[in-house]
């Protein structure tokens, strides 16, 4: 095997990119990576600065990263802020490190991509080998895997790189026939709360359309990333990380991963919410709006969803990070992984520690999360 770093998406042949990840999940193609550094996304700038691990053996892709040298920890949702503070009190530089992920993206999917008949577990070797050689090479503090498969978490852990815990809010399709059959498995008083919030948005004159993606013209896409700026400008005083071309690059490459639903007041349009999809999950990703109505946002990002999974028969709606708020919506809690490494004996140490005291949290979280359910009895 032979392991390469390269510093572009576009010096990976798309078809041979695709042909490890294949096209089903967005987040891991060759065209999402692309727009996202087309756009400016994803450069050193911006402080994402691409270093894809490829391993060929002979000329033959048998292997891929998603892989970045980070110059900050923004757009990541697994904090390491406090880590970057603590080498900074001691004098020491945090950055760069080496992070594996889907930039500004908290889902999980596949990290390390094998192809199909390959044996595993000598790739994954390999592949940590080389991290663990990158970080050497490029003075990097540490290396970072996010939301990656349990199963190569685990693997990932007995290779060095210490696995943690957090929780998202997923929703499970059991089969449901429409939304009131998916209701039917709520308790009386939590049923009648939701339907009132989904009445509450009609009764204010909202009405609301789903579209994918080859139906959003370039128009829409304009109005929606107005939408995104906005919302990103009022919560964090900046218009974003993405650009429009960002998205307007997606909708020529992509277009049948996306899922754009967008609300309308007196015959305009006042807010949008952007999913991805692929044949399985619903992805929930940007969400924006001009002005303030009860309850849209729970209507746009979450009851839309659910109703294009049980239409679409998807299994799953990933609606992204954080929300309690989810819960008593019917979103179930589930576990995330994450894997870290650090190159100094004692800041290793001192993490490794802190996740000892973390983990046994995370799990009475999750355990407690999930008696706040709405449900008559919890599905399974």
């Amino acid at each position: 095997m032979q392991i390469s770093f390269i510093d572009s998406i576009d010096k990976a042949a798309q078809a041979d990119w695709n042909a490890i990840t294949g096209t089903d999940h967005p987040f891991t193609r060759h065209e999402f990576l692309q727009a996202l550094e087309h756009s400016g996304a994803t450069n050193a700038h911006s402080g994402w600065q691409p270093w894809h691990m490829q391993i060929h053996r002979g000329k033959e892709l048998i292997a891929l990263m998603p892989l970045y040298i980070k110059s900050h920890s923004y757009g990541e949702y697994v904090f390491d802020w406090s880590w970057a503070d603590a080498y900074r009190q001691h004098g020491l530089p945090y950055y760069p490190k080496l992070l594996a992920a889907i930039p500004y993206t908290p889902a999980t999917g596949p990290r390390l991509c094998i192809k199909t008949g390959e044996d595993k577990n000598k790739i994954i070797a390999a592949a940590t080998d080389a991290l663990y050689k990158q970080a050497e090479i490029i003075s990097a503090s540490s290396i970072h895997i996010l939301f990656t498969e349990k199963t190569v978490s685990d693997q990932l852990k007995v290779r060095g790189l210490n696995s943690r815990m957090g929780v998202q809010f997923h929703w499970f399709n059991q089969g449901f026939s429409n939304f009131d059959d998916f209701l039917s498995t709520f308790s009386s008083r939590k049923r009648k709360n939701l339907r009132k919030e989904r009445q509450r948005v009609l009764n204010q004159g909202v009405t609301v359309e789903v579209l994918e993606g080859g139906d959003i013209s370039p128009a829409l896409w304009q109005t929606f990333y107005n939408f995104y700026q906005f919302t990103y400008a009022k919560r964090s005083g900046h218009g974003g990380y993405l650009e429009l071309g960002f998205f307007l690059q997606i909708a020529n490459s992509m277009p049948e991963n996306i899922v754009l639903v967008m609300a309308k007041h007196a015959g305009n349009y006042i807010a949008g919410a952007l999913n991805f999809r692929d044949s399985h999950t619903l992805y929930g990703r940007y969400w924006g709006c001009t002005k303030e109505f009860d309850y849209l946002h729970f209507e746009a990002c979450y009851y839309q969803g659910i109703e294009y999974c049980i239409a679409e028969k998807l299994q799953r709606f990933d609606p992204g990070a954080q929300g309690e708020h989810k819960i008593q919506r019917g979103f179930k809690p589930v576990p995330t992984w994450s894997n870290h490494w650090l190159a100094h004996p004692g800041f290793q140490q001192a993490v490794n520690d802190f996740l000892a005291r973390e983990t046994p949290g995370m799990e009475q979280y999750l355990i407690d999360s999930g008696k706040l359910l709405p449900f008559k009895s919890i599905i399974e």
